[in-house]
C-alpha cells in the first residue's frame, strides 16, 4: 500500500512539467522602479495553505501579478501552478528553493506564507536582497528572531506588512478610535479569545521523506529531526521546534488586538497555566492555555484565554476580543465587526460590520515606498507574536515570569531566557547583525 502511493507520488511529479523543470524567471525591467502602469511583480513562498489565500488576494488586485510560486514540496508547487494556469489562463515561473527568488531580480515584493519557524529568516533574507515582504502571522517563531526582522526592515528601507487582516478592517479601525476617545470610559483590560476546534491528530510516527520534498529546506533554521507526518504539512503548529500553539497561530490576531486597542508594548508580568486534557496524540503544545500579561505602570492587563474542543461563547464570540471599560464595554467579533455596551444596563451603543483589503493596503505602501501607510507594520508584527511567545514561555517554565519590555529579556531568570531564541543551524542563520 506505501509502496502505491510512492508510485502515484513519483508519476505526479514526473507528469507535472513545471515540476520537472523548474521555470527561470525572466527580467522584466529593474526591481522598485514603478510608473503609473507598471505592475508589481510578487512571488508567494509557501503555498500548500495560507498562501493559496496570498495569490488570489494579490492577484485579484489592478497592477499587480504573482509571476512565481515558491516551496519546498514538488507535489505541492505542482499542484498550485496548475491551479494557477486553469484559473488565470497563463503559467507562473515555480521554485523549490526560497533562495533563489531573493536572487531573482525581476520580483519587487515576496508574500511569506511558510510555516512559523521560517517566518523571521525568510523576511530578513528578502529585505537583504531588496525585497519588499508580507508575511503572514505570527511574524516571529521567538522574541530575538522578531527583533531581528524590525532591525532588517529599518537597515535596508523595505516595506513589512504583517498579515493580520483585521487592522485594515474599516469596522475595527473605527472601534480603536471609539476606545481611544472614552466611548466606554477607562478602558483597563483587554481579553483576547480563540476557541477554536482543534481534534485529535493522532502519532504518526517517523517514515522516510516523501518524494519531491527537500525536508532540510522544510526545517530550515530549525532542529533537523526525523521526518514525520506528525507536523509535515500542518500539525507543525503543535509542535514546539516548528510552531507556536494556537496562541500564536489564530491567536496573532487576537494579541496584537488586545495590545492596540489598549495602547500598549510588552509587559512586564506573565503568567500562564494549561495542558492536554483531551487527545493522547502527538501535539507538544498545549490543547488549552490561559494566560495573563500585567502592565502595573499603566495599570492595564491582557487576559487570553485558548480553548480546543467543546465550549460555549462569550458574549457571542468564539474567536475575538472584548474590552472593558469604566462606562461600558467593547466587542470584537472576528475580523470585521465590533458591538458596544454601555453602563450597567448594557444599552447597546455603536456598532459596525466592514471589512477592508489588507493586501490593498500593503501594495499602496510599496508603490509609494512609505512606511506610514500600512496599516500593520513590523514593528507591530513583533511584539504581537512576542506577546504570544511570553505566554507560551510562562507555560513552558509553570511560573509567573518578570520582564523587561526594553530590554526584551526576562529578569534574573535564565531558563526562561533559554525559550528566547534556538540554537542556529546552518546555512539557515538568522544573523546577529542583520
Amino acid at each position: 500500500m506505501k509502496e502505491n502511493k510512492k508510485v502515484s507520488r513519483r508519476s505526479f511529479i514526473q507528469k507535472s512539467a513545471g515540476a520537472a523543470a523548474l521555470l527561470s524567471m525572466p527580467t522584466l525591467m529593474p526591481s522598485n522602479v514603478f510608473g503609473a502602469n507598471d505592475k508589481i511583480r510578487i512571488a508567494v513562498l509557501g503555498v500548500n495553505g495560507r498562501g493559496t489565500s496570498h495569490i488570489s488576494g494579490f492577484m485579484n488586485l489592478p497592477d499587480v501579478e504573482v509571476v512565481c510560486l515558491c516551496d519546498p514540496d514538488l507535489v505541492v508547487l505542482a499542484k498550485r501552478a496548475d491551479e494557477f494556469e486553469k484559473k488565470y489562463g497563463k503559467k507562473v515561473a515555480q521554485q523549490q528553493d526560497l533562495r533563489r527568488v531573493f536572487e531573482d531580480k525581476s520580483i519587487d515584493a515576496v508574500s511569506i506564507a511558510t510555516p512559523n519557524h521560517w517566518h523571521s529568516l525568510s523576511t530578513i533574507w528578502a529585505c537583504q536582497a531588496g525585497k519588499d515582504v508580507y508575511v503572514e502571522k505570527p511574524g516571529s517563531h521567538n522574541i530575538y528572531e522578531g527583533r531581528k526582522m524590525v532591525e532588517a526592515a529599518a537597515k535596508y528601507d523595505r516595506i513589512v506588512q504583517h498579515g493580520v487582516q483585521l487592522r485594515s478592517s474599516v469596522a475595527v479601525q473605527e472601534a480603536i478610535k471609539h476606545l481611544r476617545d472614552g466611548l466606554i470610559g477607562n478602558v483597563y483590560m483587554a481579553r483576547g479569545l480563540v476557541f477554536r476546534w482543534r481534534n485529535d491528530i493522532g502519532d504518526k510516527g517517523t517514515e522516510p521523506v516523501p518524494e519531491g520534498l527537500d525536508y532540510d529546506l522544510w526545517t530550515g533554521p530549525a532542529e533537523k529531526k526525523p521526518f514525520s507526518r506528525n507536523y509535515v504539512h500542518y500539525n507543525w503548529h503543535w509542535t514546539w521546534n516548528f510552531g507556536n500553539g494556537d496562541v500564536g497561530n489564530q491567536g496573532t490576531h487576537e494579541t496584537d488586538l488586545c495590545m492596540w486597542g489598549l495602547n500598549v508594548g510588552l509587559p512586564e508580568k506573565i503568567t500562564a497555566a494549561g495542558g492536554k486534557f483531551l487527545f493522547n496524540d502527538a501535539k507538544e503544545t498545549p490543547e488549552l492555555l490561559s494566560s495573563t500579561y500585567y502592565y502595573p505602570k499603566e495599570k492595564k492587563i491582557i487576559e487570553f484565554e485558548v480553548r480546543p474542543w467543546i465550549t460555549n461563547d462569550e458574549n457571542g464570540v468564539g474567536v475575538g476580543n472584548i474590552f472593558y471599560g469604566s462606562e461600558g464595554y467593547l466587542v470584537v467579533n472576528g475580523y470585521n465587526k465590533y458591538e458596544t455596551f454601555l453602563g450597567r444596563d448594557r444599552k447597546p451603543g455603536p456598532s459596525r460590520t466592514e471589512g477592508g483589503d489588507h493586501y490593498l493596503n500593503f501594495i499602496k505602501a510599496v508603490r509609494a515606498h512609505d512606511k506610514t501607510i500600512l496599516n500593520a507594520p513590523i514593528e507591530t508584527a513583533h511584539l504581537s507574536s512576542a506577546l504570544a511567545h511570553l505566554g507560551n514561555i510562562a507555560y513552558r517554565t509553570g511560573r509567573t515570569l518578570s520582564f523587561d519590555p526594553v530590554k526584551e529579556r526576562f529578569i534574573n531568570d535564565d531558563e526562561a531566557d533559554t525559550y528566547l531564541s534556538r540554537p542556529p543551524r546552518s546555512p539557515y542563520v538568522v544573523p546577529d547583525k542583520v
